[in-house]
């Protein structure tokens, strides 16, 4: 239903909204053929494809307890009673649709654009234009499969919350939230990931779509969070190939596209390798984190291709 409405959509271009750029027929294609099946327990609104913690009449056995008066007394099982003169009922694990939150950061730095950024329409991706467009594919797709998508942007604070939703109107409230959102200045990741963790109410899927220029270990302690709120957990940290390598040689000025330290002449030579170091450890940091909370860590390079970036992982999550 879905993809019918947005491929009709798509294929009259006297009446294609602007923000529907951000879901091209190649995203759509690809996005038909792949999938999202959660890793952890759901706790949804209706019966989908994904387990849920709690308790239903299905098809996988979860436990037995007693019969209670106005049960259905076919769910009784005949083989314990006999055995053990108990009257006890069989409980199945329940399938239920995945709800999931989709948050990006929007802060200044998201808005630098490497000379070997990936292109769409032509033009080259910033580090939030990548983010929307990412954002746009997963919406898109669970909501395609039947499950629930949310989208969260912010930068030192949440900047705009649209809670999970299941009708085909909720990719296009969330490809409009995209278009029209614009970069900001300071960031600080950890303080509005504590409000979103606290104000999803139930078990879900949350990723996380950002460059975490951030003190790391705020950030850790947001990711933990959300782990104690029995979430599955998803980080696409994005960086620039430029922000990867630093291939600078000659002087430079660099500037804070937050806004917050002047700007710096400085020899990219001398500060190179210490510059990578410093890289190095912050991103052995992160991934070292998500692993301890079997969180996936997805390090994007924004000049691959976003079919690329959704093949690799979402094919190699199956």
């Amino acid at each position: 239903m879905v993809e019918n409405s947005y491929s009709s959509l798509l294929n009259s271009e006297l009446k294609l909204p602007d923000c529907m750029r951000l879901l091209p027929e190649e995203t759509m294609g690809i996005m038909r053929r792949l999938e999202w099946s959660a890793r952890r327990r759901m706790q949804g609104t209706l019966s989908g494809r994904h387990t849920s913690p709690d308790k239903g009449f299905s098809v996988e056995f979860a436990e037995h307890r007693e019969y209670s008066p106005g049960d259905d007394p076919k769910n009784l099982d005949w083989r314990v009673m006999a055995k053990s003169d108990r009257h006890v009922i069989r409980q199945y694990i329940e399938e239920t649709n995945l709800r999931a939150t989709i948050a990006i950061d929007v802060s200044g730095s998201m808005s630098y654009t490497g000379d070997h950024a990936a292109k769409v329409h032509g033009q080259a991706l910033s580090k939030l234009d990548y983010a929307k467009h990412l954002a746009a594919a997963l919406a898109y797709l669970f909501v395609k499969q039947g499950d629930a998508s949310g989208l969260v942007t912010f930068d030192k604070t949440t900047r705009a919350f649209i809670r999970s939703g299941s009708r085909p109107s909720q990719v296009r409230r969330i490809l409009e939230e995209l278009h029209t959102t614009k970069a900001g200045e300071d960031t600080d990741v950890g303080t509005p990931l504590h409000e979103v963790a606290e104000r999803i109410p139930k078990r879900g899927l949350v990723i996380l779509i950002s460059d975490l220029f951030d003190d790391p270990e705020k950030i850790v302690e947001a990711l933990h969070h959300f782990d104690y709120r029995q979430h599955e957990l998803v980080v696409f940290h994005l960086l620039a190939e430029e922000e990867l390598t630093f291939p600078f040689k000659n002087f430079q000025r660099f500037r804070d596209l937050e806004g917050i330290e002047a700007m710096l002449r400085i020899d990219p030579q001398a500060v190179r390798a210490a510059y990578l170091e410093r890289l190095r450890g912050f991103v052995k940091r992160i991934d070292s984190a998500c692993g301890k909370l079997r969180a996936d860590y997805v390090p994007v390079n924004t000049k691959t291709p976003l079919r690329d970036t959704l093949l690799r992982y979402l094919g190699g999550r199956k």
